[in-house]
């Protein structure tokens, strides 16, 4: 069964709604990253890497930011799905993010966003589901924390303290505090490189 999740974000157009998929033990990435760097406007979508997604804020926080820039025309990337990639790095480099945050030959968890018209979500649950060799989960925070690669988001944000960083490497798991604490730090590394561009 596939699952879409259609999210109209406040102060954003409905035509600017964020549709959202997440799928596991994907099996064709290196057939999506082609189609992503071929231009194939059929693939135009956000195609994420979900182990570096701490939550539903963390993801729509990235569209938010993308839905802005894009209504502004101050998109930094070639359009607004680039762009959400890109909002989510703390860094102003474009090739970074996607090598950091996008998808790769390697990605076995996906989460795709498409933003679009709130009346486009059938036709997109119906694309994906041809598209996509995987399987398919609902997109929530309580998904998310199975997947989340904390060693990967401290590679990345370079936010955790030493203690935090040992506990993860005692295979010891964070706690809820901590784990928003860290989720916080990220969503302000992300905001303040929006506002030195």
């Amino acid at each position: 069964m596939m699952f879409l999740k259609t999210i109209t974000l406040e102060h954003t157009p409905p035509s600017h709604s964020v549709h959202i998929s997440l799928f596991r033990n994907i099996k064709n990435a290196t057939f999506l990253l082609e189609q992503l760097r071929s231009g194939n406007v059929e693939y135009e979508y956000a195609l994420l890497d979900a182990r570096v997604i701490l939550s539903s804020v963390h993801l729509l926080s990235a569209c938010f930011r993308a839905i802005h820039c894009n209504i502004n025309n101050r998109l930094r990337t070639r359009n607004i799905h680039s762009e959400v990639v890109y909002a989510l790095s703390p860094r102003n480099n474009i090739t970074t993010a996607f090598v950091n945050f996008g998808i790769t030959d390697q990605t076995r968890d996906l989460i795709i966003v498409k933003v679009g018209d709130l009346t486009l979500h059938d036709s997109i649950k119906d694309h994906l589901s041809k598209i996509i060799e995987g399987d398919a989960e609902t997109f929530s925070d309580d998904t998310l924390a199975n997947i989340t690669d904390w060693t990967r988001v401290h590679k990345l944000y370079s936010v955790m303290e030493k203690r935090q960083l040992q506990k993860l490497r005692n295979n010891g798991d964070l706690n809820t505090a901590e784990k928003t604490e860290i989720e916080l730090l990220i969503l302000g590394a992300m905001a303040l490189k929006s506002a030195t561009n």
